[in-house]
C-alpha cells in the first residue's frame, strides 16, 4: 500500500504500529462506540489499511510491534483469512462496519473489548495468548468453532443479539409466507479448545450459545448471565469438558439448557438460577459426570429436568426446585442435600416421566442410609413397594394390600405386633366372658383365656389350650376361625416382609 494514499488518521496508525503505541481516537465525553457508523474520516481507518499494517507493517529494531487502536471506525471488510499475525491486535471501543474474517488465522493475541461489530467469522482461529471480547456488542453470529486459544477467553458483560429484520414498505417486518428456520447460534465455541478459563460473568446472548464438544482446561463462569432463546436451546453444551468448575450462579435462561454428556469434575453451580422452558426440557444433564451439582436457592424450574444415567457425587437441590417432570432413571449420586423428609423427596419421584423407576427409589434409600436416617430409608422402600403394586395383577395387588396393612411390607413390623395385641385383647375378653367347653372334662387343664387366644392366633405355637377346649356358639366359633386365619396371614406377611427387608441390607 502506498503511503501517500493514507488519510491522516490512517497515517497515525501506520506510524504507531512499529513501536506498539496506542492510537486513541476517542473524543472527550464519547467513549460509547455505538454511534460509530456516523464517525467521519478523522477517526476512520480502512480495513485494508489494518490488514496491510498487520501483514506488512514496518518493524523497528528494539521495539515490539502491535496494533493498538481505541475509538476507531474500521470501514470495509477486514479479511485475515489464513493469515499469520505475529503481533498483538487490540481494537478497543471500535466500530466495525462489516463482519471481520479470521477463518484459519493465527494471532498472537486478540482484544476487541468494548467494540461494536456485526459478527465475526473465526472458525479454526488460533490465538497464542488471550482472546478478549469484554463488553463487546455484537449483532450477528460469532463463529469460533474449533478455535484454539492457548490462554483465557473473556466474554464478561458482552452482548450478542441478532440483527433487526428487514422492514417492508410500511416499516414493519418483511412478510414471509414460509416459516423461518431456527436461527444460527449467535455465539459458537463448539469444539473449541481453551487453555485457561472461559470468563463470561454478565454475558447476554439473545439466541443460542453453543459450547458443544468444547474443552476448557480451567473453569467456566456464567454468573449473572442472561441467555434468551424461547422455544429453542439457549445453551447447547453437549459433551462439554471442563477442567474444574462451571459456575452459573444467578443465571437466567429462557430456553433449553443442554449439558448432555458433559464432564465437570468440580462444581456445576446453578445456585439462585432461573431456568424456564415451559412445556419442554428446561435442563438436560443426562449421561454427565459431575462432581457437585448445586441448585441451592434456585427458582422452581419451569419445564422438566433430565438427569438420566448421570453420575454426581453431591446433588444439592430442594424438592420444590423440580416443580415439573423429571427423568431420573440411572441417576447415581452420593450425597443428597439439603436433608429433607422422605415424603418431600418422594413427591419428585412420583413425577418421573419414565413412570415407575425402581433405581430412583434405591438411590434415594441409599442416600438416607448413608446419613443414618433409617426411618426415612424405610419410608422410601415402602413407597417403592406401593408404586410397584400399581402395575401388578389384581390378586397380587390384593396380597400387596394385605402386606401393606399388616406389616408395611416388612418395613413397619410393629404393625403386626399392634394387630396381634388388639386381637389378643378382644379374644381374651370374649373367651373370659364365655369360656369354651372342655373336650374331656377329666383331662382338660385349667382354662386360660389369654393362652387359649394365643394358641389360636400363633401358628405352630402350642400351649395345650386349643386341643383341650372348643368354643360354643356361632359368634365364638367364628372368632376362633378369624384368629386362626389372621394368625397365618400375619405370620406369612411378617416372614415375607422381614425377608425382603433383610435382603435390602
Amino acid at each position: 500500500m502506498e503511503i501517500n494514499t493514507l488519510t491522516a488518521a490512517e497515517r497515525r496508525v501506520w506510524d504507531a504500529f512499529p513501536r506498539g503505541e496506542v492510537v486513541d481516537f476517542r473524543a472527550a465525553g464519547d467513549p460509547d462506540p455505538e454511534p460509530g457508523r456516523h464517525w467521519g474520516p478523522e477517526r476512520s481507518v480502512r480495513a485494508e489499511v489494518v490488514r496491510a499494517v498487520l501483514l506488512g507493517g514496518a518493524r523497528q529494531d528494539g521495539e515490539i510491534p502491535a496494533l493498538r487502536l481505541m475509538g476507531a471506525r474500521i470501514t470495509g471488510w477486514l479479511n485475515l483469512r489464513y493469515a499469520t499475525v505475529d503481533c498483538p491486535v487490540s481494537l478497543n471501543d471500535c466500530f466495525l462496519d462489516d463482519v471481520p474474517s479470521l477463518y484459519g488465522a493465527q494471532v498472537r493475541q486478540l482484544n476487541l473489548s468494548g467494540s461494536v461489530l456485526p459478527g465475526m467469522t473465526a472458525a479454526t482461529l488460533r490465538v497464542d495468548g488471550v482472546l478478549r471480547l469484554t463488553d463487546c456488542r455484537v449483532t450477528g453470529p460469532v463463529r469460533l468453532g474449533a478455535a484454539q486459544i492457548s490462554g483465557a477467553v473473556f466474554l464478561d458483560r458482552a452482548r450478542f443479539s441478532a440483527a433487526a429484520p428487514d422492514s417492508g414498505p410500511d416499516g414493519g417486518p418483511e412478510a414471509d409466507p414460509e416459516p423461518a428456520p431456527d436461527p444460527e447460534p449467535l455465539l459458537q465455541l463448539n469444539h473449541a479448545t481453551v487453555g485457561d478459563d472461559l470468563w463470561a460473568p454478565g454475558l447476554r446472548v439473545d439466541g443460542t450459545l453453543r459450547l458443544g464438544g468444547a474443552a476448557v482446561a480451567g473453569s467456566i463462569s456464567l454468573d449473572d448471565a442472561v441467555l434468551t432463546a424461547p422455544g429453542r436451546t439457549a445453551l447447547d453444551a453437549e459433551t462439554l469438558s471442563v477442567g474444574a468448575d462451571l459456575s452459573a450462579k444467578r443465571i437466567r435462561v429462557r430456553g433449553r439448557v443442554n449439558l448432555r454428556g458433559a464432564r465437570i469434575p468440580g462444581q456445576l453451580n446453578l445456585a439462585y438460577a432461573r431456568l424456564s422452558h415451559p412445556g419442554g426440557v428446561a435442563l438436560r444433564a443426562s449421561s454427565c459426570v459431575v462432581g457437585e451439582l448445586w441448585l441451592r436457592e434456585a427458582a422452581p424450574i419451569e419445564g422438566s429436568v433430565n438427569l438420566r444415567r448421570s453420575q454426581i457425587d453431591l446433588l444439592h437441590v430442594a424438592p420444590e426446585v423440580w416443580s415439573g417432570g423429571v427423568r431420573l432413571n440411572g441417576l447415581t449420586y452420593g450425597t443428597l442435600a439439603p436433608h429433607e423428609p422422605a415424603g418431600r423427596r418422594l413427591a419428585v419421584l412420583e413425577r418421573d416421566g419414565d413412570d415407575y423407576v425402581p433405581y430412583a427409589y434405591e438411590q434415594l434409600t441409599a442416600s438416607y442410609r448413608r446419613i443414618g436416617d433409617d426411618d426415612a430409608a424405610r419410608t422410601v422402600q415402602l413407597a417403592k413397594q406401593r408404586r410397584q403394586r400399581r402395575g401388578l395383577a389384581w390378586y397380587a395387588r390384593l396380597w400387596g394390600h394385605v402386606q401393606d396393612i399388616t406389616v408395611g411390607y416388612g418395613f413397619r413390623p410393629m404393625r403386626a405386633v399392634t394387630w396381634m395385641l388388639s386381637l389378643l385383647l378382644v379374644a381374651s375378653v370374649a373367651y373370659a366372658v364365655r369360656e369354651p367347653r372342655p373336650l374331656k372334662a377329666d383331662e382338660s387343664p385349667d382354662f386360660n383365656p389369654v393362652f387359649y387366644s394365643l394358641d389360636l392366633l400363633l401358628p405352630i405355637v402350642d400351649f395345650g389350650q386349643e386341643r383341650a377346649f372348643t368354643p360354643e356358639g356361632g359368634w365364638y366359633q367364628g372368632l376362633s376361625y378369624v384368629l386362626i386365619i389372621t394368625g397365618w396371614i400375619l405370620a406369612t406377611t411378617v416372614v415375607a416382609g422381614v425377608t425382603r427387608a433383610v435382603s435390602r441390607q
